[in-house]
């Protein structure tokens, strides 16, 4: 299938395919050209992109996607592998969270302290260190 086609069953912008090929995660041969160049995308390509949708929406980035990906479509048996990454995956959203947390608590001190004449002292407090 052509780019266009990728686009409308995969749901990315040609931007985006293009941008995924440079990065490495769906990979073309040059025996996957037309005549006129043109590029013939298979529908593994398609899968692929399937799972990078998938993992990004589970706050994958891309440099771990493409390592999940080459575990997922590996030979092994991939669980073991998976669940670590899974697992870390796990631990830096909780983190991120804890840290969400803060900001939220900060920016709720601000609202409460901030009374339609604030200062800079009380929109950027002191105890915010840079």
């Amino acid at each position: 299938m052509l780019i266009g086609d990728l686009v409308k069953k995969s749901g990315l912008s040609k931007d985006t395919i293009r941008y995924y090929e440079k990065m490495g995660l769906i990979k073309l041969n040059k025996k996957e050209r037309r005549e006129n160049n043109y590029k013939e995308y298979s529908d593994d390509i398609l899968v692929r992109l399937s799972l990078v949708k998938r993992l990004k929406l589970l706050g994958f980035t891309l440099n771990e996607i493409s390592d999940t990906i080459e575990i997922l479509l590996g030979e092994t048996n991939p669980c073991t592998e998976i669940l670590e990454a899974v697992n870390t995956k796990i631990d830096l959203v909780e983190q991120k969270m804890k840290e969400l947390e803060e900001i939220k608590a900060r920016l709720t001190a601000i609202q409460k302290n901030c009374n339609g004449n604030c200062s800079i002292d009380d929109i950027l407090p002191s105890c915010i260190n840079f």
